[in-house]
């Protein structure tokens, strides 16, 4: 049989830039992503997990295969958004991981997963040894997922200078992809003369100053395109048949065509794109002449046969190399049309000289505990990938050697986290867009501030003076937001958090925790070794003596708190330096007589008195603890509204009935508190963690149908997605096939009836892998094949040899 001469690989380039609070390393809330919680989650739902479950249609449009994309594919993760996938969603990273592994089967021992400089800065821009950082961390917290060694690696917006080629050869990176417009000239190995431009279809090696080489493929440029702009995921039978036409008819060496683009292409900027790519990848195993490859397949099959010089300093998104990233070049993304983007060159002005100093504090403070400072900055991931009391101190006897005092190991801690916030700072995302008070740039200055609080705790030095200067040459261009130094003080500074503010955070846990003398709260330890409650009716008065830790610099404060809430959102925070158990003894016996006796005037008197380190309210909270306050607030009002417009309804509901029957006009307003009743009631039923309770949601029906009522489907069909989702988790718990089948089958009846459409994947992945496997008892094969054909499926010939059978 003659060899194989055409080969197919699909690239995709998943990644979210980090969306993280510098301070608290979570996302806050992003109500743009409502109804999820952050954009993180939106686009895991839209594109991640349906990757991983994606449904191939029949030409009777009924589901004949599931499979998981991830597996066919070449890809790469962001290593900070596969962090908070591990976390977050932790069915979905698993299956990434699995398809790896099985990718290395299918691919001959080559897996389909590539790592990724960590955190996307732009590498021409950087130094070399912010290059080294950046390529060793991306390379470690590969190995740590991923279980092997990556062969190749993605580059931020593919920006490459030879000296990033180099030091991915140093670290054994055997390839790299890149646009076709990076390529300067080829030519065949052995030969003199060469040519300009490059053909995609090949593999090519770059010859080093060093001696080192590294394999580099260029993607197709069109082909990409079509994908990412040009409506190739309408229809995946017509997108494998233009990636089959960029091959020569009859090739007389092996061709690969090869595209890549975000990743996100697939499900989240195309609805159903992750559908196409499967239905694509299943069309293209079928053609005869055609092979599925990854890069690491073709590059061992195939080594190079040609050479390539690239055009130094060149990227895949910005036409004028990497200007993007740091002058007003004209590359932008939305905005107004007379908006310009002068502002980037004193950003990353100020950034740098941030950079610079910063360099300077942490080789000063580390070079008495380490010879090579940088060096112990690339093993820092190995803290900071999963961090625990125990690690840190196994890294400090492991690198550093020596018994250190406490403060000792705060300070290495602390200047290792500055240099990480350093690196984090030049995320690419914060020059990609069209103004400095957009949030990505305001993300990156968040890391900034971060890094300059660290400096001062670490080597009493003020930053803040020449970077703000530079910064307020950084022109907004919404005239009233100012300067980038103003944008800075108020949009960035106020986020600045130190440990007694986490303090104080604890401090309004503790009013509605049962039991919170031991609390986390986000990355801070919180415990109370004195705790005292007293409540008036709806008033409740808390006191208190704490530790908060951090856990990612282990330094630690203790302090004593007062806080009283007085409802809705009213609170009084106050703090001081910790007092002896006998002045909080005396302090807690005087509350307790005034706060009884309802003198809140006494009580604020005391707090004033004693407490006058640090004020705090509502407004000073995180977003999420203040959506958390309201909503407790909240709930209790719509609870009291929904009882009252219950009682509305009870008292009109048989009149509103008999002149609907009798085509009577009925008051709006009275349909209006149905409705909303209506509809909250379902939203309650549907976002509540039990099992569908049928009864009650089949008479919800009932009154939407009669009734002809619109509802709003976004946040309903979120709900019905979680619903949706609580029955795969009760069969894979218990196993019960029954009651997973009977509550599917009418839940997806009722919901289909008034227009709610939840996502169906996981259900729909779960029913037929137990279809394929056999996983049901012969009584159950009615219902299960009753819910395949309610979800779609072509269930023929997928019936496992060893499952019930039919007769």
């Amino acid at each position: 049989m003659a060899e194989c001469k055409k080969y197919i690989c699909v690239h995709g380039h998943f990644y979210q830039p980090p969306r993280e609070n510098a301070w608290l390393e979570e996302i806050e809330i992003q109500e743009s992503a409502h109804p999820y919680h952050d954009w993180n989650e939106r686009i895991t739902q839209e594109c991640y997990r349906p990757n991983s479950v994606s449904r191939i249609l029949n030409d009777a449009g009924k589901i004949a295969d599931i499979v998981n994309n991830y597996i066919d594919i070449s890809f790469n993760f962001g290593p900070t958004l596969l962090s908070w996938l591990e976390i977050h969603q932790p069915d979905v990273y698993q299956r990434i991981i699995d398809a790896d592994m099985q990718s290395i089967v299918q691919f001959e021992g080559h897996g389909s997963a590539i790592a990724q400089v960590y955190n996307h800065i732009i590498m021409p821009l950087a130094n070399r040894r912010d290059k080294e950082t950046q390529i060793i961390w991306g390379i470690e917290d590969f190995k740590k997922r991923f279980g092997r060694n990556p062969e190749g690696m993605w580059l931020a917006e593919t920006a490459v200078d030879t000296e990033t080629l180099e030091i991915l050869a140093e670290n054994k990176i055997k390839f790299t992809i890149l646009s076709p417009y990076q390529a300067a000239r080829f030519r065949r190995i052995g030969t003199n003369e060469w040519i300009p431009g490059i053909d995609s279809r090949r593999a090519y090696v770059c010859n080093l100053p060093s001696g080192k080489s590294i394999a580099i493929f260029f993607y197709h440029a069109e082909l990409s395109q079509g994908v990412a702009f040009k409506g190739y995921l309408n229809d995946g039978k017509f997108f494998a048949h233009q990636l089959m036409s960029a091959f020569d008819s009859d090739p007389s060496e092996a061709q690969l065509v090869h595209i890549a683009t975000d990743g996100e292409s697939y499900g989240h900027h195309h609805r159903n794109g992750d559908m196409a790519l499967a239905y694509c990848i299943h069309y293209l195993k079928k053609q005869p002449d055609i092979k599925i490859a990854n890069y690491g397949y073709f590059l061992r099959k195939f080594p190079p046969q040609y050479e390539v010089q690239i055009l130094e300093n060149s990227s895949w998104s910005c036409a004028h190399g990497v200007e993007r990233w740091r002058s007003d070049c004209g590359c932008k993304t939305g905005g107004e049309p007379h908006w310009n983007q002068k502002w980037r060159k004193p950003l990353r002005e100020a950034l740098d000289y941030l950079r610079d100093e910063l360099a300077k504090i942490f080789e000063s403070k580390l070079k008495d505990y380490h010879p090579n400072p940088w060096e112990l900055r690339n093993k820092y991931i190995h803290i900071f990938q999963q961090r625990s009391r125990t690690k840190t101190l196994r890294f400090i006897e492991q690198y550093i050697g020596k018994d250190l005092k406490e403060e000792e190991i705060i300070t290495i801690i602390r200047a290792l986290e500055l240099q990480r916030m350093a690196l984090y700072m030049y995320t690419s995302c914060g020059w990609f867009f069209n103004e400095i008070s957009g949030i990505e740039t305001i993300q990156i200055l968040q890391y900034a501030e971060r890094a300059i609080q660290l400096a001062e705790d670490v080597a009493q030095v003020d930053l803040y003076p020449h970077f703000l200067e530079i910064l307020s040459q950084a022109q907004s261009n919404i005239p009233s937001l100012g300067t980038g130094a103003d944008i800075y003080r108020t949009m960035v500074v106020p986020k600045r958090l130190s440990l007694t503010q986490v303090g104080m955070h604890y401090a309004v846990s503790t009013l509605f925790e049962e039991d919170a003398r031991n609390l986390t709260v986000l990355n801070y330890e919180c415990t109370s070794e004195e705790l005292t409650r007293i409540k008036a009716g709806g008033q409740l008065l808390v006191i208190g003596q704490t530790k908060v830790r951090s856990k990612v610099t282990q330094s630690q404060k203790r302090f004593s708190f007062v806080i009283l809430y007085l409802g809705n959102h009213h609170l009084i925070g106050n703090t001081a330096d910790s007092l002896t158990y006998d002045e909080y003894a005396s302090l807690v016996k005087k509350f307790r007589e005034f706060f009884d006796a309802g003198n809140l005037t006494q009580v604020l008197e005391l707090i004033k008195d004693n407490f006058a380190s640090r004020t705090f309210s509502f407004f000073d909270l995180f977003k999420d603890e203040q959506k958390k306050l309201l909503d407790r607030v909240l709930d209790i009002q719509v609870k009291n509204a929904l009882d009252f417009y219950e009682r509305i309804n009870e008292r009109t509901f048989l009149l509103l009935n008999l002149m609907h029957k009798e085509g009577l006009t009925i008051p709006e307003i009275l349909i209006t508190n149905l409705k909303t009743l209506v509809i909250q009631n379902l939203y309650d039923e549907l976002s509540s963690p039990t099992l569908p309770d049928i009864d009650k949601i089949h008479e919800i029906e009932q009154i939407i149908l009669k009734w002809k009522f619109r509802i709003p489907t976004e946040r309903l069909n979120y709900a019905a997605t979680l619903k949706i989702n609580t029955l795969v988790e009760e069969y894979r718990k218990n196993q019960n096939i029954h009651l997973v089948v009977e509550l599917s089958i009418d839940l997806i009846n009722s919901l289909k009836s008034i227009g709610i459409t939840p996502q169906l994947n996981e259900l729909q992945d779960l029913i037929f892998t137990i279809i394929k496997e056999g996983k049901f008892p012969q009584s159950e094969m009615f219902g299960v094949l009753l819910l395949a054909n309610k979800l779609g499926m072509e269930i023929r010939g997928k019936l496992n040899k060893s499952a019930p059978s039919m007769a």
